[in-house]
């Protein structure tokens, strides 16, 4: 007996090692998952390695590259095979091999040797794209309502028909804005994306968006189109209800590059033949003070090819902005968690609000039925005061409000487009009928980041403040990191971002969201070396660095090294770190910086009454 179980074991033994499981998997570029629109002329590849035998760690690796599946499946006509490298080295392996073009789209795949001298089989093949990587690339002409729309109101509708007259191979959008946009095709949403293009420091460089549309596609008729918000361009910024920071009018470009199966190209973009129209249902939006929206205006499905356009505007094409275009490299907003009311409550001030149980950023979707003309709205607020009511002191000017006028008739839906709000609670007036919880839910809005780190304890106490802790980093990292989701602020305070980046690279992968972000704090940093309080800066003060707040030049980018072990962001933002390091130096006397503007122990709790809870009580020095 004894014999046959041996006899048994060292069989599977001999099984295991003669065919033992071993493949890469998990391939990223540039830390996404096959990526549309990169600029990147070097792309950072990365992998994970399995199999079913432990202590298995990689030894060495090879990569292969072509322009097609085909070639790369077959290695021939390579664009790039790195042969056989002996390394352990599995993430941000640099692309090494001839130069990339634009809109041109590569395919790669990997094998690696492991430490018993066996090779892998080759993962699956994963690809990515490049965007248009030159100015000259850029054939699309910037386009605008009108000279005359200068100060935030209704957001201007833009479309354009077009015919394809041969079979699509492929086909890829590239789109941004002076604002914000929401583009539509053929009747259908571009993208599962908001608020693109996002917020960059706007002077310096702006994102654009690459999408594959080639499903939206069709042979023959075809209609594209977007919609401009304000957003953080023309918005409302920082305090004092300050506006049009940026810029006071706003614009759209867009080009689309449509790839036949015979080799040719047909590229439709934004110029003097399209047609707008202001006379839209989105009345006014703003990401401090909400949107209004009067659905009595709605366009029905303005971006198919039969619409009747024949009284709208031809576009005005306007110079170019002196920024550079630079592909989005940042985690999207993205829709996330829904949430339904917990509860109705009637306050002591008589007002109806609905709860729905956490705090959350992001916007209402509700559905309501009624006479043409209602107005329902709905104000939005973190919690109640002591006395039940509602609170929204602390919004300070901004508004956080949906005001939606009814068109009639039937069963009508809606949540906003280019705005946000932090909440918890919302209070609901001139809601027709009965106010039914079914109709509404609360959907979060933040950057797309990856889930990494967990803890949980046997304290429920600790598991509340890990619970928070996330919540809170999912309200505050909307394209850029804020203090805050809700008042007249939310803005990139480098203080609270360098202080929380080392939680947050815990929490989720948040490699690209700081990568975006600090390049930047790199552009808003002053020739002296001094860095802003907020990034983007729109604060415009002149004398504006703060140890703890500046440090964020140095901090993030070694903690961004320490977490994901890329030594790029490093050499990216040397310079800057030097800098910074520099003007400490310039500021010190005996090696003490005790000279200028600090924010010392900002917010400190303290129990007496004549401190305002903002100075520090410590020297700041």
């Amino acid at each position: 007996m004894k014999k046959n179980v041996l006899f048994v074991v060292i069989l599977q033994l001999v099984v295991n090692l003669c065919f033992a499981q071993m493949k890469p998997i998990n391939l990223i570029c540039e830390n996404s998952r096959n990526p549309i629109g990169l600029d990147a002329l070097q792309p950072e590849l990365s992998w994970q390695l399995v199999s079913d035998k432990r202590n298995v760690m990689q030894t060495a690796y090879e990569i292969r590259v072509g322009s097609n599946e085909a070639a790369v499946e077959k290695s021939k006509n390579l664009i790039w095979s790195s042969g056989k490298i002996t390394s352990n080295q599995s993430v941000h392996v640099p692309y090494n091999g001839k130069s990339l073009q634009s809109n041109k789209k590569y395919f790669w795949q990997v094998r690696v040797w492991d430490n018993a001298g066996k090779v892998s089989e080759w993962s699956d093949i994963n690809y990515w794209q490049m965007g248009l990587l030159h100015p000259s690339d850029w054939t699309a002409k910037w386009i605008t309502s009108s000279l005359k729309d200068t100060i935030p109101g209704s957001s201007p509708i833009f479309r354009r028909s077009f015919t394809l007259n041969k079979t699509i191979k492929t086909a890829t959008v590239y789109i941004t804005a002076h604002g914000l946009y929401e583009a539509q095709l053929n009747g259908k949403k571009i993208g599962n994306d908001y608020l693109t293009p996002g917020w960059t420091s706007y002077h310096n460089r702006l994102q654009y968006q690459s999408y594959d549309i080639t499903s939206l596609l069709k042979k023959g008729q075809n209609a594209i189109g977007f919609i401009l918000g304000d957003g953080w361009y023309r918005g409302t910024l920082a305090f004092e209800r300050r506006h049009s920071f940026y810029g006071n009018q706003i614009s759209g470009l867009l080009q689309l590059v449509v790839e036949y199966t015979d080799g040719s190209k047909q590229i439709v973009q934004t110029d003097e033949s399209w047609k707008y129209t202001t006379r839209g249902p989105i009345k006014y939006s703003d990401i401090y003070n909400g949107e209004t929206y009067d659905a009595r205006l709605e366009k029905t499905d303005w971006s198919k090819y039969d619409y009747p356009d024949k009284n709208w505007e031809m576009a005005t094409v306007i110079p170019g902005g002196t920024e550079n275009l630079i592909c989005s490299i940042s985690p999207p907003t993205r829709k996330h968690e829904e949430f339904k009311p917990i509860g109705l409550i009637v306050t002591p001030k008589g007002d109806t609000l609905l709860d729905f149980g956490q705090n959350l950023v992001g916007w209402v979707h509700f559905k309501v039925k009624g006479e043409a003309g209602s107005v329902v709205k709905i104000a939005h607020a973190e919690v109640l005061d002591k006395e039940g009511n509602f609170y929204t002191t602390n919004l300070r000017t901004a508004k956080q409000q949906i005001i939606y006028t009814l068109k009639g008739g039937v069963e009508e839906s809606f949540e906003p487009h280019f705005t946000y709000q932090g909440f918890r609670y919302i209070k609901v007036e001139g809601y027709p009928g009965k106010l039914d919880t079914a109709n509404f839910r609360a959907i979060a809005l933040y950057s797309d980041m990856k889930p990494t780190g967990t803890f949980t304890s046997s304290n429920a106490l600790l598991n509340q403040l890990q619970h928070n802790i996330q919540w809170g980093q999912k309200g505050n990292f909307v394209d850029v990191p804020t203090d805050c989701p809700q008042r007249d602020e939310r803005l990139g305070w480098t203080g609270d971002a360098q202080v929380f980046s080392r939680t947050a690279s815990f929490n989720m992968d948040v490699e690209n969201f700081f990568s975006k972000w600090m390049k930047d704090v790199k552009l808003e940093q002053k020739q002296d070396g001094s860095v802003p309080f907020v990034v983007p800066n729109v604060l415009g003060i002149n004398d504006y660095s703060a140890t703890g707040w500046s440090d964020v030049t140095t901090i993030i980018p070694w903690n961004m090294y320490l977490a994901y072990g890329d030594t790029k962001i490093l050499r990216e933002q040397y310079s800057s770190m030097k800098a910074w390091v520099g003007y400490m130096e310039n500021k010190s006397k005996d090696d003490l910086w005790n000279t200028g503007f600090h924010f010392g122990d900002w917010l400190f709790y303290s129990p007496d009454d004549d401190l305002d809870g903002r100075a520090a009580i410590t020297d700041k020095y």
